[in-house]
């Protein structure tokens, strides 16, 4: 979902001082103006390198972007990309002037994350974006320190990592709109889709559907793959043609007006070849095996938060 707004840059008055304009302009146009936000990631991992790569692709500078990790040779590795990157095994180090600070790690080690840097956190108040499944913004803003601190919760999913993502967004009340628009801006850097949701809940919902989504297509694509070879196709073949039979149909979906529900209809011919197999698929309850994968995702998005989340 992307939003269109209006510029609210003034234009100058033709009837002021030829001065006065030239002043204005020069104050609207001044590179003293801050641009970019210094944006830094605690953790150097898939995701992270994800984001990263896409804030750099979309023209944000490398100066402005900072991360930590704690394993050398995932430095190294990092570095190698994105040479002009400043990193560091400090967290403290690399969040100093941020205005953005992105939790990127494990859900077991955010606690021993967020409380060493907690000072920081408060003294600087930066915009806090996590990207950790299920552990609440409460539960981060109170090892922070309980300070009402600016939190967004974003669920991005691994697609990001070709510039195909879909994320969910969540702000507490603290966050202020350009601090809105500041996560936006990143989030718009990897995800082709993306959307604010209005309850927390809502993005465990997220993590349900296009967090772990990919992992389910990828088994689905899987199992057509060996279904293919069975048949008697080669392995390569198979593989070649369920990767563009996935990528078909997501695109028809994507560019078409009608429902999914209507989609499968148009290509399914009575009694053909299509409406024999979704007829094996819905005598296997394929809907009932998807409804549980999401219910049981969406689950364990809660039990992360009340394993990690209550320390």
């Amino acid at each position: 979902m992307f939003r269109f707004i209006k510029s609210t840059i003034p234009r100058p008055s033709s009837f002021m001082p030829a001065t006065e304009r030239i002043l204005q302009i020069h104050n609207m146009v001044s590179p003293q103006k801050k641009s970019h936000s210094t944006v830094a990631f605690i953790g150097g991992g898939n995701m992270a390198e994800a984001i990263i790569g896409g804030m750099v692709s979309s023209g944000h500078p490398s100066s402005c972007i900072t991360f930590s990790d704690l394993a050398e040779q995932r430095r190294d590795y990092m570095k190698s990309k994105y040479p002009d990157i400043e990193s560091s095994a400090d967290n403290l180090a690399v969040i100093a002037k941020a205005d953005v600070v992105i939790l990127a790690v494990k859900p077991q080690v955010l606690h021993t994350v967020v409380t060493g840097i907690a000072d920081t956190l408060q003294a600087n108040k930066p915009l806090v974006v996590s990207i950790v499944a299920g552990i609440a913004a409460a539960d981060i803003d109170r090892w922070i320190g309980g300070s009402q601190s600016s939190i967004v919760r974003c669920m991005p999913n691994t697609p990001a990592l070709v510039g195909e993502g879909a994320a969910g967004l969540y702000a507490t009340e603290a966050v202020t709109n350009q601090q809105k628009d500041m996560a936006e801006k990143i989030v718009q850097a990897i995800a082709k889709e993306y959307s604010w949701v209005d309850s927390e809940n809502l993005i465990d919902a997220v993590t349900a559907i296009s967090g772990s989504g990919p992992a389910y297509f990828f088994l689905i694509m899987e199992a057509m793959e060996n279904a293919g070879v069975e048949a008697g196709l080669s392995r390569e073949d198979a593989k070649a043609l369920t990767i563009q039979t996935c990528l078909g149909a997501a695109k028809t979906a994507q560019d078409s007006d009608d429902d999914l529900a209507t989609l499968r209809r148009k290509v399914t011919s009575p009694k053909g070849t299509t409406e024999a197999a979704i007829k094996a698929l819905e005598d296997g309850h394929i809907r009932d095996v998807m409804g549980n994968a999401v219910k049981a995702a969406f689950r364990r998005s809660h039990e992360l938060a009340e394993l990690f989340g209550k320390q």
